[in-house]
């Protein structure tokens, strides 16, 4: 019989509540009101420079947070600080590390896990880590694919020990229950199909059986928890056919409605789209999707999250591994190269591993940073954490924004945000007495679409307007004419930008008035 085993340990969960308290939520403006009023100088939830965080030396797979605590799992074996190059100040972590959520250097909690961790979660009352992955032995103990921790200690909860035959990939938890999922046929000796569900006090498996007949990815809960809501590549699940979505009775396993998961294609040799992330916020749930095949969907939607009716839909092209919702944004994390389908970037523009969705609309938004793709998967992003005003990011890259930094990085809402790219000197001409035209076109801002130009002569600014661009649509010039001037004057002109914070200047174009 499983122990009671989390009575024990509840005083000393306490105790790391009150020392990591949560970071605020953020309910970020939208739209061009952002770049202009807000002094952030960002126009979503997040700023698109890098903060500095420590690196690993391969992929992270999983992330979570639970208070000022980051937790890191995936195929690595060494982390090391920012900036610094493979075996320089390095410190051995072996497939799960933790880190602070305020500074990005690591803690002192530090297991000994045996094989790559695929998945990690943290209870809501932020008390339990649960891992799961390929795992035989957890600091030295038996732990077979699944394990859980005291936050507050660092140690292995003892008596908790689930068996489970095969790889843990997707875990979800509540006040009461861990739910799993991943490439598994049994638990505890008992046939469960890919995914399970045990006690969060006792480890015990429970009778809920969905029984999916493929890999689970991504698992994750209705706020009501009265649904899960399960992503994979599997076809039947739940009693009833279902390709890759799934909506499930958190009390029999049964598969309620999910209209949305209609506008996933179905399976064929050419064409497999798989659930590969879920998150869930009010009253609204995102899954993303990475296709084999070309052409073969790679999107994200929104659903409802009561009666699974789809709300938006991406087809950007690129499997998309990992979203976050952060305010009225969903951060994504893929290796999008074509989203010609929903008229924004066409294919041959580059990667763009990180993106942001409005996620009322469903239409990107001003967040642009980047990553590459390195390690064995050539993704990029592969999991997102977030506290609620920063998000972190893992995944098989080595640079960031064009800077060295392997498998770990972070974002936070810290004012500053990109600066505006430096404006051209702008083109002047006098075609006509007393006046003159000035042309400019505008410029890139890796966290703002909308910025705010400002052309002056010497140093009286003749005008002020607001201009909308992006890196994937043509530009459009504006001109403007400076009027009664005196003829024969040497003139001077030129082009300011700001997002609202950051203030880029251009240099001066002259002309003579005729």
């Amino acid at each position: 019989m499983k122990k009671a085993v989390l009575a024990v340990v509840a005083a000393g969960a306490v105790v790391a509540a009150a020392l990591v308290p949560a970071g605020p939520s953020v309910q970020a403006a939208t739209g061009a009101a952002a770049a202009r009023s807000a002094p952030r100088g960002f126009g979503s939830a997040l700023s698109s420079v890098q903060s500095p965080s420590w690196q690993t030396n391969a992929s992270v797979n999983a992330l979570a947070v639970a208070g000022d605590l980051v937790f890191a799992g995936g195929l690595f074996t060494r982390i090391r600080p920012p900036g610094k190059a493979r075996g320089v100040g390095d410190a051995a972590r072996k497939y799960f590390a933790v880190f602070n959520r305020t500074t990005g250097a690591p803690t002192r909690f530090a297991p000994s896990v045996n094989g790559p961790v695929w998945a990690v979660a943290t209870s809501p009352n932020g008390r339990w880590v649960v891992i799961g992955g390929d795992f035989t032995v957890v600091d030295g103990v038996p732990r077979s694919r699944i394990a859980m921790f005291n936050v507050a200690t660092g140690k292995l909860v003892a008596g908790w020990d689930p068996v489970v035959n095969y790889r843990v990939a997707a875990l979800k938890l509540t006040d009461s229950t861990v739910y799993l999922g991943g490439s598994f046929g049994a638990v505890d000796k008992v046939a469960r199909g890919n995914v399970a569900a045990v006690s969060l006090s006792t480890g015990a498996l429970l009778p809920w059986d969905p029984d999916a007949d493929d890999d689970v990815h991504a698992i994750e809960l209705s706020t009501d928890g009265a649904r899960v809501f399960v992503g994979g590549g599997f076809n039947e699940i739940g009693g009833r056919y279902s390709h890759a979505l799934a909506m499930l009775n958190t009390s029999d396993g049964s598969a309620f409605d999910m209209p949305a998961a209609a506008a996933i294609p179905e399976q064929t040799r050419a064409c497999d789209s798989r659930v590969k992330d879920l998150e869930v916020q009010g009253n609204k749930v995102f899954a993303s999707n990475a296709g084999s095949g070309v052409g073969c969907y790679d999107g994200v939607l929104a659903a409802d999250a009561r009666t699974g009716k789809l709300i938006w839909q991406s087809h950007c092209l690129g499997a998309t591994e990992a979203i976050k919702a952060i305010g009225n944004w969903l951060y994504k994390g893929s290796h999008a190269h074509d989203c010609s389908a929903d008229g924004e970037f066409h294919d041959k523009t580059g990667m763009h591993h990180l993106l942001v969705y409005s996620t009322l609309t469903g239409k990107l938004g001003p967040w642009n940073p980047n990553t590459d793709a390195g390690g064995t998967t050539l993704v990029g992003p592969l999991a997102f954490a977030s506290g609620g005003n920063d998000l972190w990011a893992g995944g098989d890259f080595t640079q960031v924004n064009g800077v060295p930094q392997e498998g770990l990085t972070r974002f936070t809402n810290a004012p500053g945000g990109a600066a505006p790219a430096r404006p051209a000197a702008p083109k002047v001409a006098s075609a006509r007495p007393n006046k003159v035209t000035i042309a400019f076109s505008p410029v890139l801002d890796r966290d703002n679409m909308t910025l705010t130009y400002f052309v002056y002569r010497g140093n009286t600014r003749i005008g002020t307007w607001s201009r909308t661009s992006n890196s994937w649509t043509k530009p459009t010039v504006t001109s403007v004419t400076d009027a009664g001037l005196t003829s024969g004057q040497k003139l001077s002109y030129h082009v300011e930008v700001s997002d609202g914070r950051n203030v880029s200047k251009g240099p001066p174009a002259t002309v003579k008035v005729r």
